[in-house]
């Protein structure tokens, strides 16, 4: 699988406004052209940031997908609405899962308003190559020990681009891990003295609470 992470800046105020279409007229929209949005959230602290997965089980098929969808009617009829409250949609890290994938449930019906009580911790470190193998050994045992679930790990797919329309970051490498929650009370931050001489960059660690209609529940 090829996943998008995607993080929206959103113009103040109007996150709100795109996570309601979102969930009314794209995830199913873009899942009927072939793709998977296994999770949407607001990030904690950050009122005016989107950021959501997307997945395709091939860099070829992502093209077609992306085709499908841009080209196609729910796009066409929203994009002006969607556009309209985004500042700037290009921080899109392509990434394919070198561990576990994400867990997913059943995904809400469409007009339903819930929030699951979940906390995801999405973790990026800019790191070398290689990087993958030095978390599996040194890393995940130490999360386990403190009882941090981590649910999904991502590295970098350095394939070009195969829908340039929508940007993606390059020169960049990096590794994303998930941890879940069963509610914010419960999160853990563990000290992993281990990981420093592996970065290149400082890391990032976002706190994410899953939307309505998110399947990573």
């Amino acid at each position: 699988m090829i996943y998008e992470l995607r993080r929206y800046r959103m113009r103040p105020g109007r996150r709100d406004t795109l996570i309601s279409l979102f969930e009314r007229e794209f995830i199913e929209g873009q899942e009927a052209a072939g793709m998977r949005v296994p999770g949407s959230f607001r990030e904690a602290g950050e009122p005016d940031t989107f950021p959501w997965l997307r997945a395709f089980p091939s860099m070829e098929e992502r093209r077609a997908s992306l085709e499908t969808f841009y080209g196609g009617p729910v796009w066409q009829a929203h994009r002006d609405t969607a556009n309209a409250t985004l500042d700037d949609s290009d921080d899109v890290l392509l990434l394919r899962p070198v561990g576990p994938e994400p867990p997913l449930s059943e995904r809400p019906p469409a007009g339903a308003t819930g929030l699951p009580p979940a906390l995801y911790v999405a973790t990026v470190h800019h790191v070398g190559a290689g990087f993958a193998g030095i978390f599996a050994r040194e890393v995940a045992p130490v999360l386990a020990e403190a009882g941090v679930p981590v649910v999904a790990c991502f590295e970098s797919e350095h394939a070009e681009n195969t829908y340039p329309r929508l940007p993606v970051r390059t020169g960049v490498n990096v590794f994303v891990w998930f941890a879940r929650f069963d509610s914010p009370e419960k999160e853990q931050e563990v000290d992993l003295p281990m990981i420093t001489p592996h970065l290149t960059a400082p890391s990032l660690r976002l706190k994410l609470h899953p939307t309505a209609r998110s399947t990573m529940r």
